[in-house]
């Protein structure tokens, strides 16, 4: 089961807005489209958060309503803030590529030379065996 976002109540088996705790998600955005940091937003509507929750509840779409939740913002407000996020990063130099996906080949195919040592010590033996063992990937 999925956490109840900020901002939200459950009263007979419905989600409801908790008003209290919706005014500080509006705050929230409010202050960060102002100007303010994450932190420093939250701080503003009165929340101690760190930096990746107040990230995560600005990037929550539930906040703008969905056949569960009733909504809490507008799109405007989500999409203001999302090209600040935005913006900010490439600011700050925080705009990554993504990485090439790199395709796993297991190994498939496998050869050992025969043994050359032998050891009293059982798991000096394995240890060795095992060292000889070479694998190829078949393309």
């Amino acid at each position: 089961m999925m956490p109840i976002p900020y901002g939200y109540k459950i009263e007979k088996g419905k989600a409801v807005i908790d008003e209290v705790q919706a005014e500080q998600v509006r705050m929230i955005y409010k202050g960060y489209l102002s100007g303010l940091a994450y932190v420093a937003a939250a701080e503003a509507a009165g929340l101690t958060l760190l930096h990746p929750g107040v990230k995560k509840m600005l990037q929550n779409k539930r906040y703008l309503g969905d056949k569960y939740y009733p909504a809490i913002i507008d799109q405007e407000t989500f999409d203001r803030a999302e090209a600040e996020r935005i913006k900010r990063q490439r600011r700050l130099g925080r705009v990554f590529a993504d990485k090439p996906v790199e395709e796993c080949k297991p190994a498939t195919k496998f050869t050992m030379p025969k043994a050359g040592k032998i050891f009293i010590d059982p798991f000096k033996q394995a240890e060795y065996i095992y060292s000889l063992i070479e694998s190829e990937v078949e393309v």
